[in-house]
């Protein structure tokens, strides 16, 4: 057992490998992927470990590109949100693409951009500072008629955050962050999972990527995949090269997130692989008038996806690494 900027490796007994990560950024059991090869390669992986390190990685991030490089290049490790070593879960059976995915603040505009064609939706009501009752019963009633809307036209929701009056609202998705998922604990997401609704979630960086994984969600978000206004937030922009590496690896849908103004992005995003490319402001106040658009780039970006091979060379990091965080 041997430990290098807060990665820790263990030999299972058949003489296998998995870390625990005890760093700046992440907190749990990191292991191969099912099949994957790792009996006798310890040294090897503190070789690629110290490589990622200096290449500028943090060490969370550069534990899951060592573990890849020693056990299995083209497969995902998982990492665990918890202190249980992660299982490797079913894949989600596969649905419909989710395309254009709108993000919208409150009801009316789940409604408007339904008539203009757009079929996954997520509401997005963020927690005022001083919510008082009456704000939580203006939340209940706009994911009521979100869901009503959205049961309607066959589209599919997701409510951002409020998963227990998601539930309660017969809602079938939800979108989390990792820090709630993480703040839920174990008994929390076992309860979340057992509502049934599909899981969206977001992630920005390798290791952010392989916790998502490991609960089977419908979708995993990559993100900011371009400089964004929407929120403040530390990554760097993963740009198209991370968001194609996301769709190679995660074994799940990606969803490109972050920066998605106009055709030009929403071309890229597809070609890249996105099976869901959120659009915020893009949409406009007459989303009808932009939709076409931003619907033929897409169709366009997944024809040259197929034509043409997209490169996803190594990802960047997502994280400035800080002197701190150095061996």
């Amino acid at each position: 057992m041997s430990t290098v900027a807060g990665v820790q490796l263990h030999a299972d007994p058949d003489g296998g490998l998995r870390c625990w990560l005890d760093t700046e950024h992440a907190r749990g059991w990191l292991v191969p992927a099912a099949g994957a090869t790792s009996a006798g390669l310890a040294e090897e992986f503190q070789r690629h470990l110290a490589a990622a390190i200096d290449h500028g990685f943090v060490a969370a991030d550069a534990a899951v590109l060592a573990m890849m490089a020693t056990c299995h290049p083209g497969a995902l490790p998982l990492l665990s949100w918890g202190e249980a070593v992660p299982v490797c879960t079913a894949a989600p059976v596969s649905r419909r693409r989710l395309d254009l995915y709108a993000i919208v603040d409150h009801a009316d505009r789940i409604e408007q951009v339904l008539a203009a064609g757009v079929r996954t939706v997520q509401l997005r009501m963020k927690t005022p500072e001083r919510a008082d009752a009456r704000w939580f019963e203006l939340l209940r009633g706009e994911v009521k008629r979100s869901v009503a809307s959205c049961e309607a036209a066959g589209a599919e929701l997701f409510v951002n955050d409020h998963w227990q009056v998601a539930a309660e609202a017969g809602a079938r998705g939800v979108h989390l962050g990792q820090e709630d998922l993480l703040a839920l604990g174990d008994a929390g997401r076992a309860a979340l999972q057992a509502t049934g609704m599909a899981l969206g979630i977001s992630s920005h960086s390798l290791w952010e990527l392989c916790r998502a994984r490991a609960l089977a969600p419908r979708y995993i978000a990559c993100g900011p995949v371009w400089p964004t206004l929407t929120k403040a937030m530390p990554w760097v922009a993963q740009g198209t090269d991370n968001l194609a590496w996301w769709c190679r690896m995660a074994q799940t849908p990606v969803v490109a997130i972050g920066g998605i103004l106009g055709a030009e992005q929403v071309f890229e995003a597809a070609r890249c692989g996105a099976d869901g490319i959120c659009v915020v402001r893009g949409l406009g106040d007459r989303p009808e008038m932009v939709l076409p658009r931003l619907q033929s780039a897409m169709e366009a970006g997944r024809a040259a996806a197929a034509r043409d091979a997209v490169v996803t060379p190594l990802p960047h990091p997502s994280l400035v690494v800080t002197p701190q965080f150095k061996r």
